[in-house]
């Protein structure tokens, strides 16, 4: 029997955002979409500029970069003082496929698999299409909503895995270097296999900094991206490292699904590495667009918010003017044209009172989203006080 998942909710306010932009751009009022977690700005322009001359200078074949596959090992040196072997590095079409090859490589169906709740749908919904089976762990206000040392060694009988993400999506959060440690040795002693989704890494404000889990577990499985920090979603590439033993099996799971990731995002997202300048430049503006939404919350009437480390992610508490997100969220679409995402696909079970603000959009957006929403929420905490 083939598994059952449950839908992407967001996608579902996404539809209906797109379907209301034409008739609310008439209105001289655009949808400003903060459902997803997609930076609005655009790759590197040097990147750009290397896809536009590889696709004008070569043919676009079967192709696996060496030179990117050394990039991102150097990469690991440099920023963790990690040592990685390039061919630890299996090229990928983006983190999802990553994901797939990483829990397949490291567990068989049936496995249990332990995940944050709330944490990313996709984690949940993955595991289940391979018919392995998620364990939620309960990760609230007490636990800074991010997996801890303590929970992991309570849970019995032990999982088989973990996936852990740090900051994580959707509530930005950032696991502590003392406590990621607390976990790896945990799950040493215990047998649990870990993949650490890393996608948010370079994305992160006020001091905080995400620590490679290879720092302190080299038998993790890292899943990373070009999507988030090199602001690359629709080149669908990333990356997975691997520990040596896994490596040949990893080759053959991305040569059999998914062959090689595009040429042409290859070719830039090398070039995209030395992007520096212009990529902090949009972290610069992330943390400016995360210190207006974080100002603009008083007059929200939210005060119950996950700690916003990295990411670019505010995850709310809206308990008090709803106990149904979707509905909610579909409500502040249609009234002011602000597209968010609904707390029941990051956690099923208390996700009907959260939503997830994205502030990945330009600061302009930001300002005018936060402009429209203040008198609606006002208007909603007048009704519930009535």
């Amino acid at each position: 029997m083939t598994a059952q998942i449950e839908p992407f909710h967001a996608i579902a306010v996404s539809t209906l955002a797109h379907r209301l932009s034409a008739e609310a751009a008439k209105a001289g009022r655009p949808v400003i979409h903060m459902e997803f977690g997609q930076p609005s700005t655009s790759a590197p322009a040097a990147a750009i500029a290397r896809a536009h001359h590889v696709l004008d200078t070569q043919a676009q074949g079967y192709w696996e970069s060496a030179a990117l596959k050394e990039r991102i090992a150097r990469h690991y040196h440099e920023s963790a003082g990690v040592a990685v072997d390039p061919a630890q590095v299996v090229l990928t079409c983006g983190a999802s496929p990553a994901l797939v090859m990483a829990l397949t490589l490291r567990f068989a169906p049936g496995a249990r698999v332990a995940i944050a709740r709330p944490g990313y749908v996709a984690y949940r919904n993955t595991l289940r299409a391979l018919h392995m089976e998620p364990v939620e762990l309960v990760c609230g206000p007490e636990e800074r909503f991010n997996v801890t040392a303590a929970a992991l060694a309570a849970l019995e009988p032990a999982p088989d895995g973990l996936i852990l993400a740090s900051p994580a999506n959707p509530t930005g959060t950032v696991i502590p270097p003392e406590e990621l440690a607390a976990i790896a040795q945990v799950c040493h002693e215990r047998g649990i296999a870990v993949i650490s989704d890393e996608i948010y890494h370079g994305l992160t404000y006020d001091g905080a900094r995400a620590q490679t889990l290879l720092t302190v577990d080299p038998e993790a499985v890292i899943v990373n991206s070009f999507s988030k920090y090199f602001s690359m979603p629709g080149w669908r590439l990333g990356w997975l490292v691997v520990p040596p033993a896994l490596v040949d099996q990893a080759r053959a799971r991305m040569g059999n699904l998914f062959l090689t990731p595009p040429v042409l995002s290859q070719n830039a997202g090398l070039v995209a590495f030395d992007c520096c300048e212009e990529l902090e430049g949009h972290v610069a503006a992330y943390a400016r667009n995360r210190q207006l939404v974080l100002d603009a919350l008083p007059a929200l009437g939210l005060a119950r918010i996950a700690p916003p480390d990295g990411a670019f992610y505010v995850w709310a508490d809206i308990g008090h003017l709803t106990d149904d997100s979707m509905a909610f969220c579909l409500k502040l679409l249609e009234d002011t044209g602000v597209a968010t995402a609904p707390g029941i696909d990051f956690d099923p079970v208390e996700g009907h009172r959260f939503f997830r603000i994205s502030f990945a959009v330009s600061t302009a957006e930001v300002e005018d989203a936060l402009a429209r929403m203040k008198p609606w929420f006002a208007a909603r905490m007048a009704e519930v006080a009535a």
